[in-house]
């Protein structure tokens, strides 16, 4: 498959949101943060992902130059919508927001609804743990048909609601960061085995007669009228189903945000609520102590014996962290996604010239 360097890539991704009539620092946020996926290992949230945007702006979905607006603002406790515009900007933003309050506070909640799609959810835990703050996230997916059935169901009833913690380390990186989707894998893998000709894990899809399936097409099955009629599977059965529940009310329709029930837009938006926690170690404790402890438990739960069936022991963050070792020179994007970034760029008003430069 064909590799791109990080920088080529970064600069495609400027080029064509300012093709479409981004600022420099609006399109400098969404390449950072799709790239920074790629780096990462998740091309489910990487470069990927600009077809989609280019449609969202093109169909005036996506609102470009947009910043989100406050709506509650008490103190510690935030809420803010973001207009539809670029989660990497509302995203960034509203961290920003909530680690000024968590310095002056100890603590921060900051509910960001109605922004579109947000990206890589860990790229905002990184934010804040780069300034020193521990923090959580939940977040709920709406605008498209539902991704994920609830367990025991055959049919999507909700997104993949991504669940995001992580602490700092001393560096200024995490110590530990986990970041998941409540569905055994991200509907953006499911895109991507599918462009790469490739089967899913078994039993992580269930196909339209409500079997469970490894062929990641059965996901994008539409019947004769246009819906969807696959779906993703929730992780550990009906604990992960529970999970992406909770992730619905509590990161959306807490904050005045719009669930996925069918009386709310289905017209291929990609809209993100976002529910943010965010502590300084300092005000709950002693931020020393704090630091000595991860350090510590994180060596006692590497120094263990290996199970049977496994080579190796990985914590949260460590996957992204070899990745970003194994990928700092270039990544591989596959030629199916390498033609729909190209075709996104002509609809941008790119020169296939530019395009050709970048993408090779």
């Amino acid at each position: 498959m064909p590799k791109l360097h990080p920088d080529q890539v970064h600069k495609f991704i400027v080029q064509t949101c300012e093709a479409m009539g981004s600022e420099n620092t609006e399109a400098m946020l969404v390449a950072d943060q799709l790239v920074e996926a790629n780096l990462a290992g998740h091309d489910s949230h990487g470069v990927g992902m600009m077809p989609a945007y280019v449609e969202g702006v093109l169909g005036g979905r996506l609102q470009i130059n947009s910043h989100p607006t406050v709506i509650v603002d008490s103190g510690p406790l935030l809420t803010l919508d973001g207009n539809a515009g670029y989660g990497q900007v509302n995203g960034h933003e509203a961290m920003d927001l909530g680690i000024e309050r968590a310095a002056q506070h100890g603590v921060a909640l900051v509910g960001l609804r109605n922004s579109y799609h947000i990206g890589r959810i860990g790229h905002w835990a990184e934010q804040c743990a780069a300034a020193g703050y521990a923090s959580l996230h939940m977040v709920n997916v709406i605008g498209h048909p539902p991704l994920v059935a609830a367990y025991g169901g055959a049919e999507a009833r909700f997104g993949t609601n991504p669940f995001c913690a992580a602490v700092p380390g001393r560096d200024g990186r995490p110590g530990f960061l986990l970041d998941m989707a409540t569905s055994i894998i991200a509907g953006g893998k499911a895109r991507v085995a599918a462009n790469k000709g490739v089967k899913v894990p078994p039993d992580t899809i269930i196909d339209v007669n409500g079997n469970l399936t490894d062929d990641p097409n059965a996901f994008w099955y539409t019947d004769p009228t246009g819906e969807r009629g696959g779906a993703l599977v929730a992780f550990g059965d009906h604990k992960g189903s529970g999970l992406a529940i909770m992730c619905e009310l509590l990161s959306a329709a807490l904050l005045g945000g719009e669930t996925a029930h069918p009386k709310n837009a289905r017209d291929g938006r990609i809209i993100n609520s976002m529910l943010s926690v965010i502590i300084d170690p300092g005000a709950t404790g002693d931020a020393e102590t704090f630091f000595e402890e991860i350090e510590l438990f994180r060596d006692f739960v590497l120094d263990s014996r290996l199970r049977s069936d496994c080579d190796e022991i990985l914590v949260p963050g460590q996957p992204e962290q070899i990745a970003r070792l194994d990928r700092a020179e270039g990544f591989e994007v596959d030629p199916v996604t390498i033609d729909q970034l190209r075709s996104s760029a002509a609809k941008a008003g790119m020169k296939s010239g530019s395009v050709d430069g970048l993408l090779g």
